[in-house]
């Protein structure tokens, strides 16, 4: 694992992300329906410093912070979001499409549940080439009740591939809270019934996510199949930019910041890490400065050629 200073970086630059980005949905510089992370940044952080670069993972289309954990460039994320020609899919997929092969990153999906069945693709591929990778494929408790998840899970256990299935369970789907739409709401145990092992953890807590995701990946790479990893967590947003959150009091809210990731793993760095105060500003600076930086740079960079528009269609 990387140190924990750069892991509480990773989390401060993807909630500041989801800060711009929302004022620059507002001001009209982002198009289409934008689906925020901030709140959950413990879970991506924690299973992305799980893997090595020659694994994979499988967004959702809530994935700008499933981007930065696994290390794309920000700067591409901007330019992706603003529809620039360095964006991560040359300004052409937006907020719900960013990959990056070259960090493993397969791409996100505006299909509910769509990257659990085609995480079973390169988990299969990378037992037939017996080359050791694991795929993390994020979905969430909206997303558990698809078919095709189900199948997908059967399938993973049958033929015992290396896959980690992280369910990022912000408790209300959509705008549905879960214990309206789940018989059971603990979904770790669904893992049970496919012959594999199921942990809840505590989404808000990066440690309790890298160590969870760590012994799943572990067992992954062993040749001992999948695993279910259920991280309870809160979004402080609404299900995309428009959503007025009517579904949520406002006590909950409240008592969502108060769990607040990011709050809390500053303060188990300054009392169990040995950071002090001043390093941990300076840390917090130079992610908004980076932050700054790639704003400026995703606003100065060209618009794709009109002739790309034809690139990569197939008949």
């Amino acid at each position: 694992m990387r140190s924990e200073r750069e892991l509480l970086k990773i989390m401060i630059t993807m909630r500041e992300f989801e800060s711009v980005i929302k004022e620059l949905h507002k001001e009209g510089l982002v198009e289409g329906a934008i689906h925020c992370y901030t709140g959950e940044e413990a879970i991506a952080a924690g299973v992305c410093q799980s893997l090595t670069d020659g694994d994979y993972i499988f967004s959702t289309h809530r994935g700008h912070g499933h981007a930065i954990a696994r290390g794309c460039d920000i700067k591409a994320i901007f330019c992706e979001l603003m529809g620039r020609a360095a964006g991560l899919s040359g300004g052409m997929g937006g907020s719900m499409h960013l990959f990056d092969v070259s960090k493993g990153l397969m791409g996100g999906n505006g299909i509910v549940a769509g990257g659990v069945t085609l995480a079973i693709g390169t988990a299969y591929a990378s037992k037939y080439k017996g080359d050791s990778a694991v795929t993390a494929c994020f979905f969430s408790e909206g997303a558990s009740n698809e078919g095709w998840c189900h199948e997908a899970m059967n399938m993973a256990a049958l033929w015992k591939l290396p896959v980690v299935f992280c369910c990022e369970n912000n408790l209300f789907a959509a705008t549905t809270p879960s214990f309206k739409t789940l018989s059971d709401p603990d979904l770790y145990k669904r893992a049970v019934g496919y012959g594999m092992p199921g942990v809840s953890v505590d989404g808000n807590d990066v440690i309790a996510v890298y160590k969870a995701v760590s012994e799943a990946v572990d067992r992954a790479r062993s040749g001992k199949g999948p695993s279910l990893i259920e991280g309870i967590t809160r979004r402080f947003c609404g299900h995309h930019e428009r959503d007025a959150q009517t579904y949520r009091t406002a006590e909950e809210a409240a008592e969502d910041l108060r769990n607040c990731p990011l709050a809390r793993f500053r303060a188990q760095l300054l009392a169990e890490f040995g950071a002090g105060e001043e390093e941990l500003v300076r840390l917090e600076d130079k992610a908004r400065a980076m932050t700054k930086e790639a704003v400026s740079f995703a606003e100065t960079s060209p618009w794709p050629d009109p002739a790309e528009l034809y690139t990569d269609i197939y008949a």
